[in-house]
């Protein structure tokens, strides 16, 4: 079966609640199901993840070089999930770091991202959008677009 990773990090199982000024009010299943009906023409399938620790998530990218790609949400671990970036450094398909906020618009802090050098792409500040876009550039890269 075809499938790609959608990795969520710490705090992100509370999307719909949490600070949905910021954050909208989408919850990870709406965002699984977005994901979910972009590929789905193409047979692939989601395999969803979140945890608050950082140790399950790089269990998680490493229990997912059969994927045909990620759309991966580091949450704040991409200031400094360090362990996080090696597992990312050696998944074998492209993914895409997704963020639902503009993270440059916020608070200096998170303005830099140990994983976006690594990444395929970047997509932040157009809320859950972002996550059905990097489904499309996933898409987009396995058809040679």
């Amino acid at each position: 079966m075809s499938e790609v990773l959608l990795l969520h990090g710490p705090n992100l199982g509370i999307l719909g609640r949490r600070e949905p000024e910021i954050y909208g009010t989408d919850t990870l299943s709406d965002i699984e199901d977005a994901v979910a009906d972009e590929i789905a023409d193409r047979g692939w399938k989601v395999r969803a993840v979140q945890d608050d620790c950082e140790g399950m998530l790089v269990r998680a990218v490493q229990d997912s070089y059969d994927t045909l790609g990620a759309i991966i949400n580091p949450g704040a671990l991409m200031m400094a999930g360090w362990s996080l970036r090696d597992a990312l450094a050696s998944y074998p398909s492209p993914w895409i770091e997704v963020h639902i906020s503009n993270v440059w618009a916020r608070e200096s802090f998170r303005h830099n991202s140990i994983l976006a050098p690594i990444a395929a792409g970047v997509i932040a500040g157009l809320g859950t959008t972002g996550y059905r876009l990097a489904a499309r550039a996933l898409l987009a890269r396995h058809s040679g677009s």
